[in-house]
């Protein structure tokens, strides 16, 4: 962990340019050093049924959920929420500018005891 799920309606391509959000998000997780480095995972999920607000215009939304597991410190996690928050606010800037677009982020903290891992990634990032 942390999974970085970035949610977007499709009228923001092409413009949103999802994938080259999907990098700036996960260098500031790693920038943060706090969380394992073979763990992290970023992802979009390009929305193509929705509504906002009532309907009648070509409004867009983007929502990142951050899923981490439990024990990290308040300062910490707002660190990595404000990073995180202020690159998607950073990587929009422009089309915020030109249409209507709400950004949002949520940071959503769990308990260990109810995952379950597989992983070997971790192998490439320790040191000897």
């Amino acid at each position: 962990m942390p999974h970085l799920i970035v949610e977007f309606t499709d009228n923001l391509q092409p413009d949103g340019d999802i994938a080259g959000l999907l990098p700036k998000l996960t260098r500031v997780l790693v920038d943060q050093g706090a969380y394992p480095i073979g763990g992290i995972r970023a992802r979009a999920i390009e929305l193509h049924h929705y509504c906002i607000a009532d309907g009648q215009a070509d409004d867009a939304f983007v929502h990142a959920t951050l899923k981490i597991g439990a024990g990290r410190s308040d300062a910490v996690k707002q660190a990595t929420c404000d990073g995180l928050f202020t690159a998607m606010k950073d990587h929009f800037a422009d089309l915020f500018a030109r249409r209507y677009l709400a950004l949002s982020l949520e940071l959503v903290e769990f308990s260990e005891a109810g995952t379950w891992k597989h992983n070997n990634i971790h192998q490439r990032f320790k040191t000897p």
